[in-house]
């Protein structure tokens, strides 16, 4: 029962880790179209 907790443990700081590094290192950049004009929208 021990080692499954410990699997348990490690995959969710793995998946918070990943996740962490996901949305703050790889921005994905959006350009939004706004329209003809420059809206200032992005």
């Amino acid at each position: 029962m021990n080692t499954l907790q410990n699997i348990l443990v490690f995959l969710t700081f793995g998946f918070a880790l990943y996740f962490l590094i996901k949305k703050y290192f790889f921005k994905k950049k959006t350009k939004k179209a706004c329209g003809s004009d420059n809206c200032g929208c992005n």
